[in-house]
């Protein structure tokens, strides 16, 4: 009850971190308040690569409007004057540097005259098998790319070394295709966080099954629903933005590129399905779960009833005899004892023919 208390009063301390504050107040909303603000600066084009890595957002003003395209990734979103003094160079809106450090935000794209501007949520295992669900935001220029997220670690290794070694079309194509990406990295993710999930389902069902059914299974299958829940919160507003982004007719994105982002809607389309295939799952696990628990009710209640029902009879003989009555039959005839001895063996033997045929044993 104390851990709950305590719960409640860290869930109402933050609410009232976000609550009465001014529209466009660059505030964070999150808890990683101890991470410092690093940025790192891929600028590349087809036949050069550079790479910086630094915690001044000054070194990120010189990239603007070169003619190579520049992709600027911030990790750390607690230093809200610095992420506020990179967006007032870029000319960010106001509005759009709020929602950038606030984490709680829900996935959705904002078109502007000179840039996009996209919110969605990155998905992906610890090594202790905790879900992490990490808000990043992403700005789309003519030349750049901004992306902010709220820590290290992301699921971009893959993206760096394709710029790093120029592998595929990515280094011959604009800022619209490093876009397309970075969203296409995060969405192919979604696909190992989704097999994840399946494994952590079928383990379950093959415990339930086999009848090998620990105390804690109970535990297990809610922490899957509050996972599931996670991820649709993260899948299903994307998919919207998706298509939206797909039906944008905005000069930042070549037509050529559209049809990549029409192959990354059919992908998040694919994830979302899954998603909803694996909730059911979930949530056929807890009544897979009382059934088993259920059955094995009944099979304790078959066993003690077939007990009672073979010892009534012999109860019921034993007290007939066992009265204190002067005048009983057979009270005073010299084989009554085994005579009742062999009728009780007759009727316990009996009764378990009877039970044995009706299938009951």
């Amino acid at each position: 009850m104390c851990a709950k208390r305590k719960k409640v009063k860290k869930l109402l301390k933050r609410i009232r971190k976000t609550e009465n504050h001014a529209p466009g107040e660059v505030r964070y909303t999150g808890h990683k308040v101890g991470t410092s603000t690093k940025l790192e600066i891929i600028d590349y084009s087809k036949d050069r690569y550079d790479r910086i890595d630094t915690e001044n957002v000054e070194v990120a003003f010189d990239f603007k409007g070169t003619e190579h395209v520049t992709w600027v990734n911030v990790n750390g979103l607690n230093n809200a004057t610095e992420i506020e003094r990179l967006g007032d160079h870029y000319k960010l809106h106001p509005l759009i540097q709020e929602d950038i450090v606030s984490v709680n935000q829900r996935p959705k794209i904002d078109e502007y005259d000179e840039y996009l501007f996209i919110v969605f949520k990155m998905l992906h295992y610890t090594e202790n098998d905790e879900l992490i669900n990490e808000h990043v935001s992403l700005v789309l220029g003519d030349d750049y790319v901004l992306t902010f997220q709220e820590a290290d670690g992301d699921v971009f290794d893959g993206l760096r070394e394709r710029l790093e070694n120029s592998k595929g079309r990515i280094r011959n194509a604009g800022a619209d295709y490093l876009m397309f990406a970075i969203l296409d990295a995060v969405i192919d993710n979604y696909f190992s966080v989704i097999e994840v999930m399946s494994e952590k389902i079928e383990l379950l069902e093959d415990q339930l099954f086999e009848d090998e059914v620990e105390d804690d299974i109970t535990k297990d299958i809610q922490e899957l629903k509050k996972e599931i829940l996670k991820i649709r919160r993260a899948v299903f507003p994307l998919r919207e933005v998706i298509n939206r982004l797909e039906k944008t007719e905005t000069p930042l994105i070549e037509e050529r590129t559209n049809n990549y982002i029409r192959d990354l809607y059919d992908h998040i389309i694919q994830v979302s399905e899954s998603v909803d295939i694996y909730r059911e799952m979930i949530w056929g696990l807890m009544d897979m779960y009382m059934t088993t628990i259920s059955n094995k009710m009944n099979e304790v209640m078959k066993v003690l009833t077939i007990m009672a029902s073979i010892f009534i009879p012999l109860t019921f003989m034993a007290g007939i005899y066992g009265m204190n009555f002067e005048y009983i039959p057979e009270l005073h005839f010299k084989y009554g004892y085994f005579v009742l001895w062999g009728a009780m063996i007759l009727v316990f033997v009996g009764m378990l023919i009877y039970f044995k045929r009706k299938k009951w044993l």
